[in-house]
């Protein structure tokens, strides 16, 4: 038999029993499944929604729809922008003047199957960046408004909404301009003008309250709640709307209180707007100072009348009381307001410390953010009026 060796190239094969290279398909078709499993996997996040995110349901999106937005965002659309998601969270954003947007979130009420959370709110004096926005945990929903209240740890509107001080023993002077929301460009301008270290009051009875106090907030200052009281000469020197007066019963007087209350929030006290007859009138005076006193406000007396008894009821509830010093624009002159405020700046270098209080009037504005600017180079600081408060055990 000749070899296959001897023979010519190719000479005498048969084709058909040749041994051809065989491709392992088994192999390849496994090794394909894996990629097309990993390459799944990958994908999945962008072509799926989050599977631990419960979507939104009709109903929970109808809930969400019909509701009411606050008062602020309904008189100014570009300011408070609230929402309230199906993820369980109430979403408050506030659109600053420079176009950026602050977000506040708190928690939603829940059915009683659902996750809880905890209020960790009203732990201390709040923070710059959510001084907008009221603490829900010091507010009492009400008809009239969200009202102040004591949080279930103790806290009180005065110590949350407070304006930090050094604690320096230096020389400490607190000017309160008063007045703020009657007029619309008059309070525009006290907040422009006006240094942050200024307490600033708003009118129970002005207008737009509820835009001009974040603002107020947002840019630094401590606010009161200006509640109109009757003077001696009333009727014929009305305070306006909302007044107090010793001849309401109790009930219609702590009505208007709340009306008033209702207005706004994060302030720390209610000062006076006249008040002499109101003020100096126990059976009237007690059962607002005690309701000012069960919200954990402070009260801020003019001093305009030496017959007030809101010193003797601030002791007796524990409330948080300061008494004004002089009233810095008896006399509406630039430079007689000036004058005014070296007087307030010697009464507190000889007590360590002095309130005045001036109304929003142009001038009274220009001289006291003047003022205010040269202070600290002799060594006063110009505090919140509640770091002057006296503060009864």
């Amino acid at each position: 038999m000749t070899s296959g060796l001897h023979s010519p190239l190719g000479k005498g094969r048969n084709p058909k029993s040749e041994t051809r290279p065989r491709l392992p398909w088994g192999r390849i078709s496994a090794f394909s499944l894996v990629v097309l499993v990993f390459a799944g996997l990958a994908a999945y996040p962008y072509l799926s929604p989050d599977p631990l995110q419960k979507p939104a349901s009709p109903v929970e999106t109808a809930a969400v729809s019909s509701e009411a937005a606050p008062e602020a965002a309904q008189q100014d659309p570009g300011g408070i922008k609230p929402s309230r998601p199906a993820d369980g969270a109430n979403v408050v954003r506030q659109v600053m003047p420079d176009g950026s947007v602050v977000t506040k979130y708190t928690p939603r009420d829940r059915s009683a199957d659902g996750p809880k959370l905890i209020d960790a709110t009203a732990t201390g004096p709040q923070s710059p960046e959510t001084a907008t926005f009221p603490d829900e945990a010091l507010i009492e929903n009400t008809p009239d408004g969200d009202l102040p209240i004591v949080a279930v740890d103790g806290t009180r509107p005065f110590d949350r909404y407070a304006r930090p001080w050094s604690g320096a023993r230096g020389t400490r002077i607190a000017i309160v301009v008063a007045g703020l929301g009657l007029s619309q460009t008059g309070t525009q301008k006290a907040l422009q003008a006006l240094p942050e270290e200024i307490t600033l009051a708003f009118a129970a009875n002005g207008n737009s309250l509820s835009r001009w106090a974040p603002e107020a907030r947002r840019t630094g200052h401590e606010i009161l709640l200006q509640a109109p009281m009757e003077p001696f000469d009333y009727p014929d020197n009305d305070p306006g709307p909302l007044t107090l007066t010793h001849e309401q019963s109790e009930s219609r007087n702590l009505d208007l209180l709340h009306q008033g209350l209702g207005k706004m929030t994060n302030y720390t006290g209610v000062m006076n707007f006249l008040g002499g007859r109101f003020l100096s009138d126990a059976d009237a005076s007690e059962p607002v100072l005690r309701d000012i006193a069960r919200r954990g406000l402070m009260f801020l007396d003019d001093g305009t009348s030496t017959q007030s008894l809101s010193p003797v009821y601030a002791k007796a509830y524990g409330m948080p009381h300061a008494f004004a010093d002089l009233v810095l624009d008896q006399e509406v002159n630039h430079a007689a307001i000036l004058a005014k405020l070296d007087d307030l700046e010697r009464i507190a270098l000889r007590k360590g410390s002095a309130i005045g209080v001036a109304s929003a009037f142009d001038d009274s504005v220009a001289a006291i953010a003047e003022w205010s600017r040269e202070a600290g180079r002799r060594g006063i600081e110009i505090v919140g009026v509640s770091a002057l408060a006296s503060v009864p055990n």
